[in-house]
């Protein structure tokens, strides 16, 4: 019974969602494809209707927001106009349960687009993640290096003014959000070039050195050694001279022990992870 009262919803043109710019029969073609069969699509993006959520199921959105990647990839990049309305609708969704969801595979979506769609698309929705709340946020988060790796160099470097905040949690608390942006941080050092690292993840980085939590800490010095590492391999090694005496001025000649220890703690990991030839970190 269910069945047949979802069959006559679906092939309702009544329910397909319109859009102010376009006749409903203008609407109804940019939403036709020939993958898969045209109702079983229609069915799926009737999943975002406010009313069917209220009446069928509160969860249907996030199930809806979970397939979406697994969707776009057998419809192809050529049909991602048929899916566009319903990824911003889930993407402003009143459940952050729905946009963390999205958030969590924006960085697959974007493979399955291509730069060109990323970057008209998709970039808009992930900037509104980023000012989301945590549980939206640290989805992004988990994977900033796999998405900001798709994007041109131009578009990537816009993201380093915003990469402080993530030191910013509702929560302060939430520590695992902070060892997570080390983490991050240690594989993007691979997509900026020496004077960014510098000037932008260093501040980052020595901030994250002197967390109230060790988890973190422990983290941040291996992004400390591995940012020595990568500014003493660049062409102007300046960077990374400029470094190593900002580690002795601000932790060796702390007044701190904690600040003298984590000193310590970062020579250790330079020297393991052999960062630096042996006469340059003696």
């Amino acid at each position: 019974q269910s069945m047949d009262s979802t069959l006559h919803y679906i092939h309702n043109d009544s329910d397909l969602s319109t859009n102010s710019s376009f006749s409903p029969e203008e609407e109804r073609k940019s939403k036709v494809q020939d993958v898969v069969p045209q109702a079983l699509l229609d069915q799926y993006l009737s999943m975002t209707d406010p009313s069917r959520a209220q009446t069928v199921d509160t969860e249907i959105a996030k199930h809806c927001a979970y397939s979406l990647p697994g969707v776009a990839l057998t419809l192809g990049r050529q049909n991602w106009h048929c899916l566009k309305d319903t990824y911003e609708t889930l993407a402003s969704d009143m459940q952050w349960k729905v946009r963390r969801t999205l958030a969590f595979s924006i960085h697959e979506l974007a493979v399955i687009l291509g730069d060109q769609l990323t970057a008209g698309d998709l970039v808009p929705v992930f900037n509104g993640f980023l000012k989301d709340l945590d549980e939206v946020r640290i989805g992004v988060l988990k994977h900033l290096h796999d998405f900001l790796k798709l994007l041109h160099v131009d578009k990537r470097r816009e993201y380093l003014y915003q990469l402080q905040e993530f030191l910013v949690t509702d929560n302060s608390r939430n520590w695992r959000f902070r060892a997570e942006l080390a983490e991050q941080l240690i594989l993007l050092l691979d997509l900026y070039s020496a004077r960014d690292i510098y000037d932008y993840l260093r501040p980052i980085a020595f901030s994250l050195c002197a967390d109230k939590v060790s988890s973190v800490r422990w983290i941040s010095y291996k992004l400390v050694s591995e940012m020595v590492k990568k500014l003493y391999m660049a062409s102007t090694p300046t960077f990374a001279v400029d470094l190593m005496n900002e580690l002795v001025e601000k932790f060796c000649r702390c007044h701190k022990w904690s600040g003298r220890q984590t000193f310590v703690f970062i020579c250790q990991t330079i020297s393991e992870d052999d960062c630096l030839p042996m006469d340059q970190f003696a």
